[in-house]
């Protein structure tokens, strides 16, 4: 007496399961993007009718909760005390000599704090560039 396997094992692979774990991983990604915020800074700049193409090279910057930030180049801007933007600026200076200095401030500070910037600049015969938005017409 002969016996026989009722069922057979099938030598194929079944891609339904792969392809719902696909679906699943776009879908966390998708959502866990949308979470993710880049580490910038916000800033509501004041409007002018005339920008600047030039790109600085050295960037201050204050928020509206009267932090101030240091940057160089492509770099990211970093928290620095007031009494530290000098030296900051100072030794940028000694590395590039033509250096300019843009300073993006949110407008809705006190216009005090900007003129602080503008004296540090103003006493070591920095180039500066207060950075705005466009005006709408």
């Amino acid at each position: 007496m002969a016996l026989k396997r009722r069922s057979k094992a099938e030598a194929g692979f079944n891609m339904s399961s792969m392809t719902d774990i696909v679906f699943l991983l776009l879908i966390f990604f998708m959502l866990t993007s949308t979470v993710v915020h880049p580490n910038a800074i916000k800033l509501m700049l004041p409007q002018s009718k005339q920008q600047t193409s030039a790109k600085p090279i050295t960037r201050v910057t204050i928020d509206k909760e009267l932090n101030y930030y240091v940057a160089s180049g492509n770099e990211k801007e970093r928290p620095v005390a007031f009494d530290e933007i000098e030296p900051f600026l100072q030794h940028q200076v000694l590395e590039e000599p033509d250096m300019y200095v843009a300073l993006y401030a949110d407008e809705t500070i006190p216009y005090g704090e900007v003129v602080k910037v503008l004296n540090i600049a103003n006493a070591n015969k920095f180039k500066l560039v207060i950075a705005t938005r466009p005006q709408k017409d």
